[in-house]
């Protein structure tokens, strides 16, 4: 393993392409940076990130992803994918002012929040930021005030029952509505570029891509009849971020590539867009937090166990108050021993700080360590520092086989890729679609 410096000033290190994640783990328990030893780290594995680039780049060539920077602001993240070649979804004035300030041209941006703040719309105009979502005839008459020559894609509630987190009940226009909201902006002499839709974070039904894109379709019917013609469809976020959900990746790109086959044919010029970040960060981190206290409970001739760390719900697991993610609690040090029934909690002095109300894990003592999986999605983003606990500071690593693309200053990708419906893109072989999953 060595280290690397990167060009922004953060350190990497290059590991073993074998290294395991454990083996690594262990390396960083004594490593410099902390301000105290037994203080919670990340460990971000970069090259996770270039993975998953690369296998949404095999799958769905046709789609253009926007990182939804909401999911992990992390600036080592962003800027990989600034590299990668990544359009960027913000959702606020900050995440604006973060990617222009790092050179992000703002014709990669669109402002995916379908309710603006008055004052972020003029920022938006002022820095020429363009494309914009809404959802409702006041957004409409706001824009036509404040960015009449804003780019705007109508944002249209779909099916999110099958779905982590469902947003239909805050965003998107009804059906019901999308005609009269068309004509609205028509009359506003306003430019409506195209649909968007969001099944919600976390998908777990691949189908609802499917529906939603048929819906789509109507909509862009409705644009026609009243005067647009419509070059842009989002398709929002809602993709798997780990191997462990219910429905892969590849499943929920052929129902889009199915999708897009049968109602937008190649004549129609459509281009087609994205706004994953679970996806691309989910599986690239890894919480590891100390256990600070122990409780052992006896029930009968059943020990059981409270194990308290310094992490929790107001910390980087807040995804259990607000992403409905259940973390899965590993011990760092394996042994033979029998497991017990046990719970983990947080470090405030909150009873709701509870991480897992039951799990089965080895008998383990005060400054020995766990580690959780898939936890860069929904966590930094929205830590607090409730009672004082500050948040874990964040190791950058990456395998030797990513190194190249990872340490670059720059990448060589095409950020223009052609974006054109085309009948060759929409179909893939299976053996293309199977390789997709192997790296």
């Amino acid at each position: 393993m060595k280290q690397v410096k990167l060009h922004t000033g953060s350190v990497i290190d290059v590991c073993d392409d074998k290294l395991n994640l454990t083996d690594y783990i262990h390396t960083k328990l004594n490593s410099a940076g902390r301000e105290d030893k037994d203080d919670p780290f990340f460990v971000c594995d970069l090259g996770d990130i270039v993975k998953k680039w690369r296998r949404f780049q095999r799958v769905l060539p046709m789609v253009k992803p926007y990182f939804a920077m909401k999911c992990n602001p992390d600036l080592e993240i962003i800027k990989l994918m600034i590299k990668l070649g990544s359009n960027f979804d913000c959702a606020s004035k900050m995440e604006i002012k973060t990617l222009l300030d790092l050179g992000v041209a703002a014709d990669r941006i669109i402002f995916a929040n379908p309710c603006k703040q008055t004052s972020f719309i003029k920022y938006s105009a002022a820095n020429n930021v363009k494309l914009m979502t809404f959802d409702n005839e006041m957004e409409l008459r706001k824009v036509k005030q404040f960015y009449p020559d804003a780019e705007l894609v109508l944002r249209i509630r779909v099916d999110d029952s099958k779905s982590l987190c469902k947003f239909g009940v805050k965003f998107g226009a009804e059906p019901c509505n999308t005609m009269h909201l068309l004509q609205t902006a028509k009359q506003l002499h306003l430019n409506v570029v195209g649909v968007s839709f969001h099944v919600g974070s976390g998908c777990y039904d691949a189908s609802l891509f499917y529906d939603a894109v048929k819906l789509s379709r109507k909509v862009f019917d409705e644009g026609r009849e009243v005067g647009y013609q419509f070059s842009m469809l989002d398709v929002g976020g809602g993709f798997p971020g780990d191997d462990l959900a219910k429905v892969s990746f590849e499943e929920t790109a052929e129902k889009l590539k199915d999708g897009f086959n049968a109602f937008f044919p190649p004549e129609m010029n459509v281009k087609f867009i994205a706004e994953p970040g679970r996806y691309f960060v989910a599986s690239a981190c890894t919480n590891v937090c100390n256990i600070t206290s122990v409780r052992k409970l006896e029930s009968g001739n059943e020990s059981n166990f409270m194990y308290y760390i310094n992490d929790g719900v107001y910390g980087s697991f807040n995804c259990v108050m607000f992403d409905h993610y259940n973390p899965t609690a590993n011990a760092l040090h394996v042994t033979d021993g029998p497991v017990f029934k046990c719970s983990v909690w947080g470090p405030t002095c909150d009873s709701l700080d509870c991480i897992s109300k039951s799990t089965l894990l080895p008998r383990m003592n005060i400054g020995d360590w766990m580690y959780f999986q898939n936890m860069g999605a929904y966590t930094i983003a929205a830590a607090s520092k409730f009672n004082g606990f500050k948040q874990p500071k964040v190791i950058y690593m990456c395998r030797r086989k990513f190194a190249d693309t990872v340490t670059a200053e720059s990448v060589n990708i095409d950020t223009k890729m052609e974006l054109i419906s085309k009948k060759v893109l929409h179909h893939h072989p299976q053996s293309v679609v199977k390789s997709a999953a192997v790296n």
